[in-house]
């Protein structure tokens, strides 16, 4: 699964080097791993936040797993993220792999209970854009070194473009102004801090 690890001080920092030195080590198969074991070994000085389509708790969500396997996941992760529809409009385009998935408004649900699940668990909720390029025309390059992984969707690129705060804040208008502006804002700088 997906996560994002942020070094909080100079004791994180060391620990983070040493999570990254390990997993290109110690656990690389085809692509750096890192164990929960190592991570809760070295976690001091860190926060993990419950990262994209591809974490533990999304996945969990979209295969409907028992509250208190939610419940678990909730409690591990130190914050909770939710990204802009476009990031997972594939999933709506797979039917056969994600069949609980029919359209844009089961995406928003999905963000709305892990904004839900946030308030429930005192858990800060973040927008993140899971910018793999800065702007929307860059998207070409990840297209070409998708196509060369042998993707097939290499033409439906997602938008991962750095958005700025006012189109992050239209991304999550759905949830209503306050709340869009607290999970853009307000709880982006509360992690910064």
């Amino acid at each position: 699964y997906h996560a994002v690890i942020l070094a909080k001080n100079e004791t994180g920092r060391v620990n983070l080097y040493r999570l990254v030195s390990e997993s290109h080590l110690k656990y690389f198969n085809r692509r750096p791993k890192l164990p929960k074991s190592l991570y809760l070994k070295w976690c001091e000085g860190l926060m993990i936040g419950s990262a994209c389509e591809a974490g533990e708790l999304y996945r969990a969500l979209v295969e409907e797993k028992s509250e208190g396997e939610i419940d678990r996941l909730v409690q591990f992760y130190d914050y909770l993220e939710i990204q802009p529809l476009g990031n997972n409009a594939f999933m709506v385009r797979d039917n056969d792999r994600y069949p609980q998935i029919q359209d844009e408004e089961d995406l928003k649900e999905i963000n709305r209970k892990i904004v839900r699940l946030g308030e429930e668990y005192g858990k800060l909720v973040v927008a993140t854009c899971d910018v793999h390029f800065m702007d929307p025309e860059d998207e070409i390059y990840r297209r070409i070194i998708m196509a060369g992984k042998g993707f097939d969707d290499a033409d439906n690129q997602a938008p991962l473009y750095l958005h700025t705060t006012d189109e992050m804040l239209h991304e999550f208008d759905y949830l209503g102004s306050e709340k869009a502006y607290e999970i853009v804002v307000t709880n982006t700088n509360k992690i910064m801090n």
